[in-house]
């Protein structure tokens, strides 16, 4: 009987811990500031949308875990386009997953992107966080 109490309070306890989500941080500096974007696993590689990063680039985090066989993390940096186009692709890196962090910069590294029309530089790193 007391097995089966000692059993239950560990299970309740378990059950009420918080359970962190495994997400991907994004560090992105431009302009002299840096903002962090962050996504959970999504569905579909087709689902996301771009994140505006000042005045000239759109920064796209496609983060999916099933199936296993295309678990991966794509990332994709465009440049603004004028109105009316659409915008133009300048970076997409890729990372079968799962990642491992490694030193300062996650596991990417540090990555220098620049927007051809206004000479413009993005940098960003992303890691993986939780568990």
């Amino acid at each position: 009987m007391r097995a089966m109490v000692v059993a239950a309070v560990v299970i309740a306890l378990a059950a009420a811990s918080p359970v962190l989500a495994e997400t991907v941080a994004c560090h992105l500096t431009y302009g002299g500031e840096t903002q962090v974007i962050e996504s959970a696993p999504l569905a579909s590689p087709y689902a996301g949308t771009p994140t505006a990063i000042g005045s000239f680039f759109l920064f796209r985090i496609i983060f999916v875990r099933e199936p296993a066989d295309l678990a991966r993390i794509n990332l994709y940096v465009y440049a603004h386009a004028e109105f009316g186009e659409a915008p133009t692709p300048v970076q997409h890196a890729s990372y079968p997953y799962p990642v491992s962090n490694h030193g300062r910069y996650g596991f990417t590294g540090l990555q220098r992107v620049y927007e051809p029309k206004h000479e413009s530089e993005l940098q960003y790193w992303c890691e993986m966080r939780g568990a």
